[in-house]
């Protein structure tokens, strides 16, 4: 055992990584700005001079403009290394930890070389006390082999990026690209069949196609939509200067102009996320404004962690509160840090959905339905851009989204080693044997008070009645009905479904992530397979 190693990872600051990284990914704004600057520079020459000289300073323009952009997937990589980094260490400090707390707890002494002898004054040398100190001696050495093997990666990966500043930081790929929807295990094989300065030119020229691609890395995806981020805010304001023109506005250009306002503001908050360096650091795997906004986001790299969940949210979810959504699955992931700190995990918001903005289109299954094959592939994707031993993938359904869940799960098969729903009004299944996890990996809660319970099917006349006075019950069904049906198939929280409750306190409908809700602990046992 290496003295300085057990010295240096008692005192290594993960933090401090983080924010190395999150300044070298910064630097892509002044890169942006050296960029369009050229850009600006070569329209004013193209404008006041021309001949052969002229063309040749374009040309030159041209091509720095391109040497520039291309360096910005590789500052974006510097972030990701040194957060994958941190991330790594972080576990290994909590190992660390978790083996001098052992050896305290039996009488053992861990010296400030990492050794481990018995505490005369506490325990008396015996074969069980050195069993202990052998035992505590083995932790410690796994401690320190997670954070060589973590520095290792990361500085190999550093070295490909020096390198690849001397050679060229891209390259053109062979023709051919994966046909939308293809499957994710052939996006995969394309994908490793590129070299790196290949897949860095396909991020920086291409980065539409990298970043919706099931399949691409999680950190190559990254990299692409943040590229992007720009693009699509301009969508957003050129929409709302569209819709600002119109005069007189009118009724319907005041809801869509709301509807702009609140889309912007989450992809402003959004950004926010994603560029404060923060732990975990976030990963932009999907994205599109249009409609009611979609986001797909995970917090920690998937690709590498030992448990991943993927959560999807329900009724009137949408880009406005992507943030308020990722809020939900980072407060599981608080929980499986606290729960087992010598693990790595990682969540996934995936809202690639039209989630219901209304009652009475979440009285229908067909948006569930239309959302099954995305769901699918995505799960396909993690799978396949997984390294290391495979980890164990939870897929967590809230309100109408477990319903998506359950219906991606019963018709399409999904890559889940348990499913969880909470909230649920039914997941389109009579047992959970329908839905292909293995058995005792279907989970659910349903709080005492929420309205969900309620959702039972009503007769058209009860429906036209209540729709006057009390149109949630209306449409989720007669508050005062008994039986374990709900709209949308059998309770899954009923333990004649078949899968395993676990309990929830008072809350309502969203009240599964609150601090102290049995429900939260649930949530996180089930994603670390406890």
């Amino acid at each position: 055992m290496s003295s300085v190693g057990y010295r240096q990872l008692w005192a290594v600051d993960p933090d401090g990584w983080r924010a190395a990284g999150a300044a070298w990914a910064g630097l892509t704004g002044p890169l942006d700005r050296r960029v369009g600057g050229l850009r600006a520079a070569g329209g004013r020459l193209r404008g006041g001079w021309s001949g052969t000289a002229a063309t040749a300073a374009d040309t030159r323009l041209a091509g720095l403009r391109d040497e520039l952009a291309s360096v910005a997937p590789a500052l974006i990589e510097v972030d990701q290394v040194l957060a994958e980094l941190a991330g790594r260490l972080t576990v290994a400090k909590a190992r660390l930890a978790e083996a001098v707390a052992q050896a305290d707890a039996a009488g053992l002494l861990v010296d400030r070389s990492g050794g481990v002898r018995v505490d005369p004054a506490r325990v008396r040398p015996t074969d069980l006390a050195s069993l202990s100190a052998a035992g505590v001696a083995a932790a410690l050495r796994a401690a320190l082999d997670g954070a060589a093997a973590a520095d290792r990666v990361a500085a190999d990966r550093l070295d490909d990026l020096a390198r690849a500043a001397g050679t060229g930081w891209a390259s053109p790929p062979p023709p051919g690209r994966p046909a939308p929807g293809a499957a994710p295990a052939l996006v995969s094989a394309w994908w490793s069949g590129l070299t790196p300065a290949q897949r860095r030119w396909l991020v920086g020229r291409e980065p539409a196609l990298v970043g919706r691609l099931d399949g691409v890395p999680v950190a190559a995806r990254d990299q692409a939509n943040r590229l992007r981020l720009d693009v699509w805010r301009a969508e957003l304001l050129a929409e709302r200067r569209r819709l600002l023109s119109r005069v007189p506005p009118g009724p319907l250009t005041s809801i869509r102009l709301r509807g702009v306002a609140g889309r912007l503001a989450g992809l402003d908050a959004l950004i926010g996320r994603l560029t404060t360096g923060g732990a975990p650091r976030a990963y932009l795997l999907g994205l599109d404004p249009a409609g009611e906004g979609r986001a797909v986001v995970a917090l920690g790299d998937p690709d590498h962690a030992d448990r991943v969940l993927t959560y999807v949210p329900g009724m009137t979810a949408g880009l406005d509160d992507a943030t308020g959504e990722l809020g939900r699955a980072a407060r599981v992931l608080d929980r499986c840090a606290a729960l087992a700190p010598g693990e790595r995990s990682a969540a996934v918001l995936w809202l690639d959905y039209d989630a219901p903005d209304f009652l009475t289109e979440a009285a229908s299954a067909s948006q569930a339905r239309d959302a099954g094959p995305a769901l699918h592939r995505f799960q396909e994707g993690l799978r396949a851009s997984h390294e290391g031993p495979p980890a164990r993938h939870t897929v967590l359904g809230h309100s109408y989204g477990s319903l998506v869940v359950g219906v991606a799960a019963r018709e399409h098969g999904l890559a889940a080693d348990a499913l969880v729903f909470v909230g649920s009004p039914g997941v389109g299944a009579s047992h959970a044997a329908e839905l292909g996890v293995p058995p005792g990996e279907v989970w659910a809660s349903s709080a005492p008070d929420d309205v969900i319970r309620a959702a039972q099917p009503a007769d058209e006349l009860g429906r036209r009645a209540l729709l006057r006075t009390a149109p949630l019950a209306a449409v989720l069904g007669w508050p005062g009905q008994t039986g374990h049906e709900l709209w949308f198939g059998h309770d899954p929280s009923d333990p004649g479904f078949g899968g395993r409750v676990f309990g929830s306190g008072r809350g309502g409908h969203t009240g599964y992530w609150d601090p102290g809700n049995p429900a939260l602990d649930g949530m996180a046992r089930v994603v670390l397979g406890r």
